[in-house]
């Protein structure tokens, strides 16, 4: 007795089925099962990944003791076109399964998975219709499914005459590839369904096959599974479960979707044998279908789409030569050659004596990377991939020098596809591409953002829209969501299931299972493998203790462990695309997303090239559309076209910004460790730079000192054989890139560029038996070189130890010449450069906040938004100051600001009123709520005539504020221009005039009101700051900033004092009926969240007032109570109004004095200036004798003053004097 699964739902069921395939294998290849299937709802996204798998469970023979069969079970509808309904007239959607028996139903399945979201998609659901499958059924196996089919459907609701019809139909069409499916999940229903089948199965002679409709691996995940319904429908565990019954009488309401029992998983032969104990040939015919289906082989060369090559070459190859001798010679020579030509013999003449004059080893680089490329037969890749980014170029899309490891080809060079030259860095080609690489090539490119787009529209255009396609991604639900899910799901309290979450270290792919089990220590540890640290162990306590409670809580871990690593729902890579040579329907199953235009395939990237199709990333980086933008500006402020690939490499403005480390807004270089590390380099070279780029991750990082030393002479050059420093002297004998450690094993131990290339890869990924092999071979062909046994055995040890973090060259070198660009950019245009980066962070008010604060640094003013120089996004006026855009005030949408500055531009000219303004814009497009943003963020000030109180002015309740006034003044005017154009009588300008709207009697906004309305609109304070009048607290009282509060570690211990503003603050009773509270502050440099329980909420709950300026004290601590004793926490021990600190707190004066540098000016000035502030405070005169080392306190007994602003800003005018405040 044989029997196998073959209706049987992964987790790309998704949120319906919780079954992991390579469990799924472990299940059936234990129980001896011979094959089984997967057969997810409407799609083939788990497919390759099934067969794949399948392949890692063999026999001794290599066959796979599991027979992998790729199916789908359908959404069936009657017409797959039809997508609006009605209550009455529903979707109705039946359930269809069918396998593939072979290729050609590999590609129908695949062809009718595609076409069921192409043309059927509705809703949530891909569907196809009976027209579809009589299209496309060759090569497949049908079965009668479920309760949810057509037959099973039909026949309960339209009885059994009318279920054999459409029994007939699907019977007379799949002939003997139509089978009888029985299941028996002990379902009412079920029972009624199979009793008729049987009789016809009699009646027509057809088999009848055993199925478990399996969502889940074991009968214990049913609760697991159950509340992954949930998650799907949005609805809690406790909500009533809603049958068939109400499904059929429309009763649902209140209900949730649930299945009837925990019968729906992978059962063992004796668990359906016990079922189907009376048909025990429908377990055994299941080989039927076994034997009749091929052993899928999915996997696949990539093929190529079709690149035509112009009249007049013989092949592919043979073009692309001619487009790297022609690139080479422009490149190299300075020659007029182009990329392409109508022919090639009225052009290879002249290009072959060019060649000629070439460099001679440039010339055998460039043919010894050609007849590679032509041997590996990718000369088509070249070719396509430098048409679309020459294209890119030609269209005035901001394309990168090139990114990884491609930057390593001459002939990618010569032909446009990068803009580094390989040559002159020692960038390697065998690093990208050699003959014992088996893969395709890898060229990803760099585009400006908008400029993407452009690009994948051409490659949609040229090789057609059915041959073009994204690459699709999975949402696994991982560690923290998992349990968060599962507790929303059970109900948990959110104080408890954040409590759980934040248990979970916060490191990427971290498992939750190996959390809950796997060692603390030692071998295959957590403290091993995932290098947690001694707090994150300490919280993994905490998890193991809360899973042995038997509380609610261990509940949400049991089932989480479970669920994580679900398939939550599907996206798009951020740059993958597929360019097909045919109709991607025919290779590979495709889908659609409401996020893209294009296709999407329904594999992922980690299998889409092994399913025969090419995979190029196109990346949008945010620097290249900053370098755009800071271009446009510079032409339009200076008229200069400048090209940012020919800038030189030498500029010392910007090598002396890169020696005092004044790089924020710049690539690469701008963290504050880097900036540390070029302070000290003092960099005055490319390479440099490229170095540093390598060097400045994990690992390396250490070695910089030594980087740094050598350069400036403090530490000697060692190399240990002489023969390396030829290749180590440009990084000063430190072993920095990839490329250094397969060139010295070329050089040294007679390495080829294959084996050097394989060492490379060996030691990146530590494969401890290839690098063994290696290191043999390595000493044997250095002694066979006659060099010291021991000294390279040493050099081995340090590759080894070393080369697992060193960086490819070639990637750095490109993005080092990215950040050059940014960087030369900010040197010697830093206005246009700091707008473009301003405009390009408008999504994040915290970056904003910060690179204005890094203009005034630079000593670039930035002005708020005018109606009059701003535009769309911030700009740089001819004052060389930067403008505000109009485009970053909330409410302001692109239509008004095109409104306002086309009409600027127009030959009327800026506007001299603001009434003047509301005459000429068209006030549709800038409407009445687009104005008032605008007046809050003063947009109108330029104007002149009247303030921002003014605008918002109304005379009383009902009645309309002074810009509704000013809005309905010129709509009129313009509505009477609108008709004075078609009076006959047409009478002049002046006597159409309408007066002028009367301005109204309003007072000024207080400055603090002024900055809130400026915050409502922009998102942050922009002409100043709440806290700008008490900078004297702040400079002498406080000692921290709020966002220093994010890392408690680094100020535990210290009393803290900071100042802010509040910002939001809230009032709350807990439920045990305790009332707590919480607040935002916010200062100079961020904001930090506080909350205040019991006494502390009752002795400070006064101060949480929005708007409220407080001066905070308090101390980070360990907490002693709860379940997070001994975690940090912020307590606060004092808070006073900031206005009364400078009493409360400032009650001394010191005035330190030079006692040889008094004289009678300076106390008279002195006097004076202590004289008209009187006050409180106590004033004390320190004379200093700083010949004889001696110093004398005097306090003034009839001196006291008050300390304000102007105070300060006139002692900081005395040069003799230093003061200070206690």
């Amino acid at each position: 007795m044989q029997f196998s699964h073959l209706h049987v739902h992964t987790q790309y069921s998704l949120l319906d089925g919780a079954s992991n395939i390579s469990a799924l294998f472990k299940k059936a290849a234990a129980d001896r099962q011979p094959a089984v299937a997967i057969t997810d709802h409407g799609n083939m996204f788990g497919a390759f990944k099934f067969v794949a798998e399948a392949g890692k469970h063999r026999n001794e023979d290599g066959t796979p003791k599991v027979k992998p069969i790729v199916g789908c079970e359908f959404y069936l509808v009657e017409d797959r076109h039809k997508k609006a309904f009605t209550r009455e007239d529903k979707d109705q959607r039946y359930h269809q399964l069918m396998l593939a028996k072979n290729a050609i139903g590999y590609m129908n399945l695949s062809k009718l998975c595609s076409l069921g979201y192409i043309e059927g998609y509705y809703s949530k659901y891909p569907r196809i219709d009976k027209e579809l499958v009589l299209q496309h059924h060759e090569g497949l196996i049908a079965t009668t499914c479920c309760l949810a089919a057509s037959v099973p459907r039909t026949i309960l609701r339209k009885g059994e005459a009318a279920g054999e019809v459409e029994f007939k139909w699907w019977l007379d069409l799949f002939g003997d590839d139509y089978y009888i499916e029985l299941q028996r999940h002990g379902i009412e229903d079920q029972d009624k369904v199979n009793a008729v089948l049987l009789k016809w199965a009699v009646k027509y002679n057809v088999p009848i096959i055993a199925s478990n409709d399996s969502h889940y691996v074991d009968q214990q995940d049913a609760n697991a599974h159950d509340i992954l319904l949930c998650l799907n429908t949005g609805e809690k565990q406790s909500t009533p479960k809603a049958t068939d019954a109400d499904a059929e009488n429309g009763t649902t309401k209140g209900k949730r979707f649930a299945f009837s029992n925990d019968e729906f998983y992978f059962k063992s032969k004796a668990q359906m044998l016990e079922r189907f104990s009376d048909v025990p040939q429908a377990l055994d015919n299941t080989n039927l279908i076994v034997d009749k289906i091929e052993t899928l082989k999915l996997k696949k060369d990539i093929l190529l789409p079709n690149f035509e090559i112009p009249v007049g070459f013989a092949d592919q190859d043979a073009f692309l030569r001619h487009m790297t001798y022609e690139g080479a010679v422009r490149r190299y020579l300075g020659g007029n050659g182009g990329n392409g030509g109508e022919g090639g013999e009225g052009i290879e003449p002249g290009l072959v004596g060019g060649i000629d004059s070439l460099d001679p080893k440039i010339k055998e680089r460039l043919d010894f990377e050609l007849f590679t490329i032509k041997t590996m037969g990718f000369a088509g890749y070249f070719l396509i991939t430098q048409d679309f980014i020459n294209h890119g170029r030609d269209i005035g899309v901001v394309i990168g020098p090139g990114r990884g490891s491609a930057a390593g080809s001459a002939v990618a060079y010569c032909i446009g596809i990068t803009n580094i030259d390989p040559i002159k860095y020692d960038l390697l080609f065998e690093r990208f591409l050699n003959p014992d690489r088996k893969s395709m090539p890898d060229i990803d490119t760099d585009f400006d953002d908008e400029g993407r787009q452009r690009v994948i529209d051409y490659v949609v255009e040229k090789y057609g829209k059915n041959q073009v396609a994204q690459i699709i991604t999975y949402g696994s639900i991982a560690a923290k969501s998992s349990i968060r899910d599962v507790a929303r799901v059970l109900d948990l309290p959110l104080n408890e299931a954040d409590r759980l979450a934040k248990l979970v270290p916060e490191r990427p792919g971290i498992n939750l299972g190996r959390l809950l089990h796997a060692p603390l220590e030692g071998p295959g540890s957590l403290k091993e493998r995932e290098n947690l640290s001694s707090d994150e162990i300490a919280n993994v306590k905490q998890l193991r203790e809360v899973q042995q409670s038997g509380e609610a809580t261990a509940d949400v871990l049991n089932e989480a462990e479970k669920l994580e690593g679900s398939v939550r729902g599907t996206g798009i890579h951020a740059a993958g695309i597929i360019i097909a040579p045919s109709d991607l329907t025919d290779i590979i199953p495709v889908c659609i997303s409401k996020e893209s235009t294009l296709l999407l395939t329904q594999y992922d990237g980690r299998v889409i090239e092994d399913a025969g199709v090419i995979k190029m990333d196109f990346l949008g980086l945010k620097t290249l559309t900053i370098l755009r933008d800071a271009l446009r500006m510079i032409k339009a402020n200076h008229g200069i076209d400048i090209a940012i690939d020919d800038i030189p490499l030498d500029d010392p403005k910007t090598f002396a910004l890169y020696q005092r480390a004044e790089t924020n807004g710049t690539f690469q270089f701008e963290s504050g460790g880097m900036q540390k590390y070029l302070r000290e380099l003092k960099p005055d070279q490319f390479g440099d730079l490229i170095a540093m780029n390598a060097l400045y991750r994990p690992g390396p990082i250490e070695y910089i000192p030594s980087f740094i030393k050598r350069k400036h002479g403090q530490e000697e050059i060692v190399y240990d054989l002489p023969e390396m420093e030829e290749l180590l002297k440009e990084t000063y004998g430190v072993t920095v890139y990839q490329e250094q450690v397969m060139l010295l094993s070329q050089k040294l131990a007679g390495f080829t560029k294959g084996d050097a290339d394989v060492l490379r890869k060996a030691m990146g990924k530590k494969d401890r038996a290839t690098l063994d092999k290696m290191k043999g071979k390595f000493l044997e062909g250095t002694s066979t070189k006659g060099l010291d046994a021991k000294v390279c055995a040493k050099v081995w040890t340090d590759w080894e130890a070393f080369a697992q973090y060193a960086f490819n060259k070639s990637h750095s070198t490109c993005y080092a010449f990215v950040a050059y660009q940014t960087t030369w950019l900010k040197a010697n245009y830093p206005a246009e450069f700091m707008a473009s980066v301003l405009t390009h962070s408008q999504s994040a008010i915290d970056k904003v906040t910060f690179f204005m604060e890094e203009c005034r640094r630079m000593g670039i003013p930035v002005l708020g938004p005018d109606v009059n120089e701003s535009g769309f996004q911030f700009s740089v006026n001819k004052q060389g100051q930067i403008r505000f855009g109009l485009g970053a005030v909330k409410g302001v949408g692109e239509g008004a600001v095109d409104a306002i500055v086309s009409e600027r531009q127009s030959e009327r000219g800026p506007y001299v009123s603001v009434y003047d303004l509301m005459r000429r814009v068209n006030l549709r497009s800038a409407n009445r709520k687009s104005l008032e943003s605008l007046a809050y963020a003063g947009a109108f000030d330029g104007l002149g005539g009247m303030h921002r109180a003014h605008f918002f002015f109304s005379p009383g309740e009902g009645k309309p504020t002074f810009i509704e006034t000013l809005v309905r003044y010129g709509q009129q005017h313009q509505d009477g221009a609108d008709s004075s154009q078609v009076n006959m009588f047409d009478m002049s300008e002046e006597g159409a005039a309408i007066p002028e709207p009367m301005l109204p009697p309003a007072e000024p906004w207080s400055a603090l009101e002024q900055l809130h309305h400026e915050k409502e609109v922009i998102g942050f304070y922009l002409s100043g700051h709440p806290l700008d009048d008490h900078r004297i607290e702040i400079k002498h009282l406080c000692n921290a900033q709020l966002p220093q509060l994010a890392d408690l570690k680094s100020v535990a211990g210290r009393e803290l004092c900071m100042a802010g503003i509040v910002t939001k603050a809230e009032h709350r009773i807990a439920k045990s009926g305790k009332p707590f509270g919480s607040f935002s502050m916010e200062d100079h440099y961020g904001k930090h969240d506080f909350m205040l329980f019991s006494e502390d909420y009752m002795k400070f709950k006064l101060y949480l007032q929005a708007g409220t300026l407080l001066l905070l004290k308090g101390r980070a601590m360990e907490r002693t109570w709860g379940r997070d004793e001994g975690q940090l926490e912020f307590k606060i021990s004092n808070i006073d109004l900031l206005s009364d600190a400078r009493e409360k707190y400032i009650t001394k004066l010191i005035l330190k004095m030079d006692a040889a540098r008094v004289n009678e000016e300076l106390s008279r000035e002195l006097s004076d200036i202590l004289a008209e502030n009187k006050g409180t405070c106590k004033v004390l005169i320190s004379l200093v004798d700083s010949g004889e080392n001696i110093m004398v306190d005097a306090p003034s007994k009839a001196r006291t003053v008050a300390i304000t602003n102007e105070l300060t800003d006139r002692l900081d005018n005395l040069v003799d004097l230093k003061w200070s405040l206690s």
